[in-house]
């Protein structure tokens, strides 16, 4: 397995993702949203995974002004705004190659031995 968990240290569910791959002895890379963000490519391949963009944003963001922009500009220029301003996704975002889950999900990391 190669997890990567993109969150920030002050989210508890980030906090409880860490925890949950710790606790079994998994190995994993923590990607700080506040310091680095995610990639062109491995945003491309969470939404992917997760099935679209909208399933990946965060209606209680504090950023209200930028989910409304993005949700209502020309969906082509949706992406770069979001990699833009990474706050809007809801987190964490949990990685495992081809496969991702958006927030806390541990009866779906069970199943990626």
């Amino acid at each position: 397995m190669n997890i990567q968990i993109f969150g920030t240290n002050k989210c508890f569910d980030t906090k409880k993702a860490m925890r949950y791959f710790k606790e079994r002895n998994v190995k994993y890379q923590f990607i700080d949203m506040k310091e680095k963000g995610m990639s062109k490519g491995e945003y491309n391949a969470v939404k992917q995974a997760v099935g679209g963009l909208e399933a990946m944003l965060d209606a209680g963001t504090k950023d209200q002004d930028t989910l409304a922009l993005i949700r209502y500009i020309a969906e082509e220029d949706r992406d770069a705004k979001v990699l833009e301003n990474q706050k809007v996704l809801k987190i964490p975002i949990v990685r495992n190659g081809k496969q991702a889950t958006i927030g806390y999900c541990p009866e779906v990391w069970k199943g990626w031995d």
